[in-house]
């Protein structure tokens, strides 16, 4: 990079101010993009909050000023951008304006503001939202969906192998490869000491998932997977999920897991938490305690009774039920959560960790396998 392009990009980034500094001046199509960095982060000297140009309280500036960074910069980027506008110029409200949905980039942030918009929202905006939290679910599931199910029918069906399968049920790929030191050069062909299959397939369920969602505010980001995830799981025939979503009620929405925009505006981002009742809840959905896996997604920042959820936590432990605490369902980081609650659980024997949405389908495997989580997790999670 020369030293001219350096000193460009130093002048876009810290603003009018360092014109002098740099020596230089822009041309007119870097005007346009110093215009638009300035109307979301340049700061009056009176208030320290209010833009020296910004987008003012206009919702077409609003939509005017969304088309231009579109045309200045890559989609990661105007997704940064769209969220500090949110954040830094109150700009929630135009939200939910039809015109404007339509012209943001969506992404998962917009849709955990959308959603908890939506008790506000007017009626003429929320099929336009449903559009933006759609497009943006099409695109998640796509990249997701797929391997998901690759990895929880491949985990079910190695729990069902078998030994001495039928013929029809036989891996031969697994057979050849357990006995190659059985090769007889006389005969010019493996003799098979044994056979590797699988047990006599059928339709019925095989585990059964409980996914349980924390939806407070701070969860946002999670509630999205979770419900992508909730819904390709439900999909799986040999599989019977349900999903709850909870604050300091529960509610059920296993009823809508065939289309995940439904579970979303299901939801009710916001309020506390009550960990217990929903974890009460949860057992009572438990029919086959061996074959249950629960995912918890939540901070364990718990609002209810403290030492309830830890009793309701060890009994579940204690009859069978594979519990799993996830901190956070996202690619945001490190999340915030009651490190106290965590280390607690994780001494009744349930792991407790942050994962992305990409280790998710693993992890699901995993636990359908019946392994050792926390040393799956010791060895996944970064």
């Amino acid at each position: 990079m020369s030293s001219e392009e350096r000193l460009r990009r130093w002048r876009l980034v810290l603003g009018a101010e360092a014109e002098e500094e740099t020596g230089t001046t822009l041309s007119k199509a870097d005007q346009s993009v110093d215009a638009a960095l300035a109307a979301l982060y340049d700061t009056g000297e009176s208030s320290g909050t209010q833009r020296a140009s910004g987008l003012g309280s206009s919702a077409p500036r609003v939509a005017r000023w969304l088309g231009d960074i579109r045309q200045y910069f890559p989609s990661t980027v105007v997704q940064v951008m769209q969220r500090d506008a949110v954040e830094r110029l109150g700009i929630t409200r135009m939200l939910m304006e039809p015109e404007l949905l339509g012209a943001v980039e969506p992404d998962v942030h917009l849709v955990s503001t959308l959603l908890a918009l939506n008790e506000v929202m007017p009626e003429e905006t929320k099929q336009t939202a449903r559009e933006v939290v759609g497009r943006v679910v099409a695109e998640l599931e796509a990249r997701l969906a797929e391997r998901t199910r690759a990895a929880v029918t491949g985990a079910l069906d190695r729990a069902g192998r078998t030994s001495r399968p039928r013929h029809s049920d036989i891996d031969w790929d697994r057979t050849i490869r357990a006995n190659l030191k059985h090769f007889s050069p006389a005969l010019g062909t493996i003799v098979p000491d044994r056979l590797v299959g699988y047990a006599r397939r059928n339709h019925s369920v095989q585990r059964d998932i409980v996914l349980a969602i924390d939806q407070s505010g701070s969860m946002a980001e999670s509630v999205v997977y979770a419900a992508l995830f909730g819904a390709v799981l439900g999909s799986i025939r040999t599989l019977r999920t349900s999903l709850v979503v909870f604050d300091t009620a529960v509610v059920d929405l296993t009823d809508q897991l065939e289309d995940p925009v439904d579970v979303l505006f299901g939801t009710q981002l916001g309020g506390g938490t009550d960990i217990n009742r929903a974890l009460a809840y949860c057992e009572e959905l438990v029919t086959k305690p061996a074959e249950t896996v629960l995912v918890l997604i939540s901070d364990l920042y718990e609002g209810g009774v403290r030492e309830e959820l830890l009793r309701r936590a060890r009994s579940l432990v204690e009859s069978g039920v594979q519990v799993i605490a996830l901190l956070a369902l996202a690619d945001s980081g490190t999340p915030s959560y009651d490190a106290e609650n965590a280390a607690a659980l994780a001494d009744l024997g349930v792991p407790a960790f942050a994962c992305t949405p990409d280790q998710f389908p693993d992890l699901m495997a995993a636990a359908i396998r019946h392994e050792d989580i926390t040393t799956w997790a010791a060895t996944n999670i970064v």
